[in-house]
């Protein structure tokens, strides 16, 4: 045997191991306490003994137990950030695609995973209502709302062969932070992003958008871009895409929408997302409201040659002999990536196994959740909520007897003292200033039980910094 060859019996065997492993966290994953009592130096001396330079074999496997006593338990109640619930049956894709090792970046590299990632692009724009469009998996949504604004800049401002040119790029004051870092790598630089201010329910005004485009063109500047976001991280506002729409085109503007959060929501309430279809490249993140294991994002785009003038630029090597559309079709020539794992596996194994409607079904029980622990703040006179809740973040703060100026230190330290306790766990948002605790539902494991656990825990949390 070679020096790295492992027998079909020593691979079962070890298998065998790790889904033992795998079984007890989703048995005890409910019991677990969210946050690990670790520390940043316990972490660190976990593996202080760096790489060994002889191999420890199946005892390789016996430092997994403190690994996975480190990590944070993504149960039921775990509703911080936008993280999915990891759908175990994805999870098994997951590995599968690990063990076959296929590297997705042409059909003729991997015949088969090629063509499943194209069907499940093309399944995944359907269930969103943007049938037609066509894209690729990636990393998350920062890789593709990167990839989503050079298509728009090599559209509007073309910039591949002499280097780039100036231009605006539009989007709310409440976009996520992706978006002024891939005007940073574009080179456009981040004081070329146009804020555009909010309304009430924290969705970018139109009116506000129309007026900064015309004084841009009044003083010589070149408009390229909007970015709507279809669900902010803060909030879960949706911007009126039909509205931004109609502007962008107008003016002859690249619309991008930055539906990493909320898009996928659209599969559930489509009445929420009118004017998604008129973008002309979405971003979508399966890993947040399809439930599927880190990494699993989603770029789509209408026109797959405005892909290809952004990033199809081939060394001989990868040069393809056919002209048959499907046996020539590479990733790379519409992908800022070479190298490409089988991330369609996940989802189409996922799905294929609970079908769409059970995950209409899921998000649709994340929306009922979002407007319950919404119907318990506001009945429960210590809590005040702090915004809207059109999707499924929910923003708010304990106020009791606490005098306003000292509201958000209060719960600052409140929040660190929910996280600690193990029992749920929230992050945080700053709105007009003020600073919320922040609910995210996006976890097919919630119940109505573990709602009225997240605001018993508040509750519980504020008493014990009284005291």
């Amino acid at each position: 045997m070679t020096p790295l060859e492992l027998s079909p019996a020593d691979f079962r065997r070890l298998a065998d191991r790790l889904s033992t492993l795998a079984e007890q966290w989703l048995t005890e994953l409910d019991s677990r306490a969210i946050a690990p009592t670790t520390t940043g130096a316990a972490t660190e001396a976990l593996f202080a003994e760096g790489l060994p330079e002889e191999g420890l074999k199946d005892a390789a496997l016996d430092a997994l137990g403190p690994v996975l006593a480190g990590l944070r338990a993504g149960n039921a109640r775990f509703l911080g950030y936008v993280l999915g619930s990891g759908e175990p049956v994805g999870a098994l894709g997951d590995y599968l695609g690990a063990v076959l090792n296929q590297n997705v970046t042409a059909w003729r590299s991997s015949p088969s995973a090629v063509s499943l990632e194209r069907a499940v692009v093309r399944g995944l724009a359907a269930a969103v209502g943007c049938a037609g469009f066509t894209g690729s998996l990636t990393g998350g949504g920062s890789a593709a709302n990167l990839m989503g604004l050079t298509m728009a800049r090599e559209a509007k401002a073309p910039a591949n062969e002499t280097g780039s040119p100036s231009g605006v790029v539009y989007a709310s004051t409440e976009v996520h932070m992706s978006i002024p870092k891939a005007l940073a790598l574009l080179g456009l630089g981040r004081r070329n992003l146009r804020l555009i201010p909010v309304d009430a329910e924290w969705r970018m005004r139109p009116e506000a958008l129309e007026h900064a485009i015309s004084e841009d063109l009044a003083a010589g500047r070149r408009p390229l871009a909007v970015v709507a976001t279809a669900g902010t991280v803060n909030t879960g506002a949706v911007d009126p895409l039909k509205d931004v729409a109609a502007i962008a085109r107008r003016h002859g503007l690249w619309m991008h929408v930055d539906g990493a959060y909320g898009a996928l929501a659209a599969m559930a309430v489509p009445e929420q997302f009118e004017g998604l279809a008129l973008a002309d490249s979405l971003s979508m993140d399966a890993h947040k409201w399809l439930y599927q294991p880190v990494d699993c994002g989603v770029l789509l785009y209408r026109d797959a040659a405005a892909a290809r003038r952004a990033f199809s630029f081939s060394g001989d090597y990868v040069r393809t002999t056919t002209t048959d559309a499907v046996e020539g079709f590479a990733f790379f020539d519409e992908s800022m990536e070479l190298s490409r794992r089988a991330r369609a596996l996940k989802p189409w194994l996922s799905v294929r196994y609970h079908g769409l409607r059970a995950f209409r079904e899921a998000i649709r029980k994340d929306l009922e959740n979002a407007r319950r622990l919404a119907g318990l703040v506001r009945a429960e006179p210590a809590l005040e909520l702090l915004a809207p809740v059109p999707l499924s973040a929910v923003c708010f703060r304990y106020a009791g007897d606490v005098p306003e100026p000292e509201r958000d230190a209060f719960n600052a330290k409140l929040l660190a003292r929910l996280n600690a306790r193990g029992r749920a766990y929230l992050s945080n948002a700053t709105l007009s200033g003020r600073f919320a605790l922040r609910a995210c539902f996006v976890n097919h494991r919630t119940t109505a039980e573990d709602v009225r656990t997240v605001v018993s825990e508040v509750l519980a949390s504020a008493q014990e910094l009284a005291r």
